[in-house]
């Protein structure tokens, strides 16, 4: 048992090493959401856009595109038992990511909800793990409850900092529950993915939120001038992270696998705290850069522990989307 776990885990299919290349590419351009979100929300002394404009407006934008994108590609409906997972899928990735991280990030900064957001991976593939009936080894277990405890000592640490006490500011609250919100719309997008085509999954959720979305934006639309540099990266997560990302996010988890490529996004909080620094000026200070590598350490030995998948789940990963 334990010589055919090492070798499947050392030896991949095509397929699978395709899904991680993607998923890596899906993973560079989330990396830019935090960093691009708090630029176009600004600061509490220098406000731009609302998280609430940002959250629907973004959706609003990447929901007419798929709009288009669907009849162009001529996209079959989708069959009756693919709407529990398309309602997921929005209500993870089109709502609560989006409006949990986009009021939150006026009052942190990028590197900070980069170390919080660090153990979506885990755990995204702990309810993978769970949707899928696999069975992970209890190393990972470890590794997704020491990555939570560090999450939680710097949220503490950072707002009692910050208030005088320790205590957990309500944003970073927020972006737990955003991280929840997330593993949720991944995991229903890459089950989706292997049936339907990767681009056509986010397009559908998309799609069916375009009634709540687009009177949304209109209702929270700005009314006060907003600076170039907003509307420029309110156009990033528009159309990069809340469409073209998942394109390839959603591909490679159905051609490798939840549990294995959810584990690319250890990167992720390293790219976007590499990015916070010039695009808003941001500063790594020496706490912040050691739970960030802490948490992603915890992550990357995670990804090395082994997932007991079923038969069931083999069959559907090397099924055609």
């Amino acid at each position: 048992m334990t010589t055919a776990n090492t070798s499947s885990a050392h030896h991949l299919t095509p397929d699978e090493v395709r899904g991680l290349w993607l998923g890596l590419l899906g993973v560079l351009i989330f990396s830019l959401t935090l960093p691009m979100t708090r630029l176009a929300v600004g600061s509490p002394e220098a406000p731009q856009l609302s998280g609430l404009f940002i959250a629907f407006g973004r959706a609003a934008v990447a929901g007419v595109l798929s709009l288009f994108f669907l009849a162009f590609t001529r996209a079959p409906r989708p069959a009756p038992g693919d709407w529990p997972l398309i309602f997921a899928i929005a209500a993870g990735a089109v709502f609560g990511f989006p409006l949990c991280t986009s009021v939150a990030m006026r009052h942190v900064e990028a590197v900070h909800a980069s170390v919080i957001l660090g153990v979506l991976p885990l755990a995204t593939a702990l309810v993978g793990a769970w949707a899928h009936r696999q069975r992970p080894s209890w190393g990972f277990w470890a590794c997704a409850a020491l990555g939570s405890a560090l999450v939680m000592v710097f949220a503490v640490l950072r707002s009692g900092a910050a208030a005088g006490s320790l205590s957990i500011h309500w944003a970073d609250g927020l972006l737990l529950a955003a991280m929840a919100w997330g593993a949720l719309a991944y995991v229903a997008g890459g089950k989706l993915s292997g049936r339907l085509r990767a681009d056509h999954v986010i397009c559908w959720a998309l799609v069916v939120s375009l009634p709540v979305t687009a009177p949304a934006t209109l209702f929270t639309w700005p009314a006060n001038p907003i600076t170039p540099g907003a509307w420029w990266a309110f156009g990033y997560v528009a159309v990069f992270s809340m469409w073209i990302g998942f394109f390839a996010w959603y591909r490679g988890l159905a051609l490798g696998g939840t549990v294995r490529v959810s584990q690319v996004q250890l990167v992720q909080p390293f790219f976007s705290m590499l990015m916070a620094v010039p695009l808003l000026g941001e500063k790594l200070d020496a706490v912040t850069l050691g739970f960030g590598l802490a948490v992603i350490a915890t992550v990357f030995l995670g990804k090395k522990m082994p997932v007991q998948a079923t038969k069931t789940i083999t069959r559907f990963k090397q099924g055609t989307p």
